[in-house]
């Protein structure tokens, strides 16, 4: 398994020119101030939908620590993010996903169940915050069409500041990821897991996937890797 976190790189380099929410870039993307986010657990931001989503990420305390890396699908976070993913086998029957695949191909060896969302069981956010659960890929694309976003720095820390139409916000730190043993991206990019799988090529699973100057749900990156967790409920 193979990255091409080089290549995606440049692409967020130069997408960055144009890319916020999928239009041009704003002036929500060009702040970089101080301010203050609530401390409450959850927040109601208004949304059609009634959901509430957390302050914090998974094992952090407050809004602007970066909280724990999970790859997508495990509980618990580890302290290098590669082929020993839970879901994943190598061995002398073949190699492919047991568990969240949609193919049936040779490189899958079969193991195939055409599971598309994760389960309880396999959610980090549940299982680490009393009732709660991760967001699926449609309801972070809630929270970025119905929300005003500005990048700021919170306590020395930056990522966009997601307001709702009510007023109330959440802070979603640039926390950057895990790939190997090694943490990249720390106050540059924000990957944030949805618990939904990318069905044509189920390697991958839909993140939110942002820079200071632009923020889209993306499928680019391994599901082995290690990303942020919000909780919503």
């Amino acid at each position: 398994m193979k990255t091409t976190r080089f290549f995606v790189a440049a692409l967020k380099f130069i997408e960055s020119f144009f890319i916020v929410g999928g239009g041009k870039k704003s002036k929500e993307s060009e702040g970089n101030s101080s301010d203050t986010i609530s401390n409450d657990d959850w927040v109601d931001l208004g949304l059609p939908s009634g959901l509430l989503w957390a302050t914090c990420n998974v094992g952090a305390t407050k809004p602007e620590d970066y909280g724990d890396y999970f790859a997508w699908g495990e509980m618990q976070p580890k302290s290098a993010y590669t082929d020993n993913y839970k879901y994943y086998r190598s061995d002398g029957n073949g190699s492919g996903y047991t568990k969240y695949c949609t193919l049936s191909s040779a490189g899958y060896k079969g193991y195939h169940d055409n599971l598309v969302t994760l389960q309880s069981s396999d959610d980090a956010a549940a299982a680490n915050v009393s009732g709660s659960r991760m967001p699926t890929r449609a309801e972070w694309e809630e929270l970025t069409d119905n929300c005003t976003w500005k990048w700021i720095t919170l306590n020395g820390v930056k990522g966009w500041r997601v307001t709702g139409r009510n007023g109330k916000s959440i802070f979603l730190p640039a926390a950057g990821g895990r790939w190997g043993g090694v943490t990249n991206d720390v106050g540059l990019s924000g990957y944030y897991w949805s618990s939904s799988l990318y069905e044509d090529y189920p390697d991958y699973a839909w993140y939110l996937d942002f820079y200071s100057g632009y923020r889209r749900m993306s499928y680019y990156d391994y599901r082995i890797f290690g990303f942020s967790v919000r909780p919503v409920r």
